[in-house]
């Protein structure tokens, strides 16, 4: 089983690894820093180096127990060590549009108690449906998005937590629903809170502060059903929002 470095540190950009398997254009590596396709978050993409050789990670799949790299021209590596770079702009924005959406998530549920029951999250903009979030004016949007922006500015820290199922089942709040979506052979959670704002079960990688997501502007709202809204979202990059 790979190793997932990921979960625990967002920010670590390479790693070297040992690849234990090639299948067709399909890598296992025992260890990778490449986050794949899950929780509505995009793949990283980026290369694997094997003796000085680059080559590129064009999608990252999980499948049961094993996490495939898909590799361009995988049959000219060969099983041992190789080190693995992600692309690193690419994986800023997705951590900074998946904080955002935890943000913004929070915001909706406790000003209307919509639940989040969907997402998508790219690059460079990103998607979340709600609930039960009844039809609401203009400038009811326009306080969700200056009250995001608000708590963004604001500097929550962003941290993670692994907890017994158990005890992540017994907590009240937004955890418990996302918890009970996750199938029983899933013992132990992977918390994402942010101070005094939200606490999620989630796989994805995020910022370390909300103050490095940057300014939230919304594209376009969308019915998804009765009482069901999509809401399109990015961010302004035009400034550097590192802390």
């Amino acid at each position: 089983m790979t190793k997932e470095l990921f979960l625990n540190d967002s920010y670590q950009t390479t790693c070297n690894a040992n690849i234990l398997s090639i299948e067709g254009d399909k890598v296992v590596l025992d260890q990778t820093i490449f986050y794949p396709t899950g929780g509505g978050q995009e793949c990283d993409t980026g290369t694997l180096i094997q003796e000085g050789k680059p080559f590129d990670v064009v999608q990252v799949k999980r499948e049961g127990r094993k996490i495939f790299h898909f590799v361009k021209n995988a049959q000219q590596l060969k099983l041992g060590a190789a080190t693995a770079n992600i692309d690193w702009e690419r994986r800023r924005g997705l951590m900074r549009h998946h904080s955002l959406l935890h943000v913004l998530g929070a915001v909706v549920y406790k000003k209307y108690g919509a639940l989040c029951t969907g997402n998508k999250i790219y690059p460079h903009k990103a998607r979340i449906d709600f609930n039960h979030l009844q039809d609401l004016k203009d400038d009811q949007y326009d306080d969700i998005v200056k009250e995001t922006n608000q708590i963004i500015k604001e500097s929550h820290p962003i941290n993670y937590q692994l907890i017994p199922r158990s005890e992540a089942e017994s907590r009240t709040g937004l955890v418990k629903t996302a918890v009970n979506l996750l199938p029983p052979t899933v013992t132990e959670i992977r918390l994402v809170r942010i101070e005094s704002i939200d606490e999620q079960a989630c796989g994805g990688t995020h910022v370390s502060n909300t103050k490095e997501i940057g300014e939230m502007k919304l594209v376009k709202v969308s019915s998804k059903g009765k009482n069901n809204k999509r809401l399109e979202v990015k961010l302004i990059s035009s400034e550097d929002y590192s802390v």
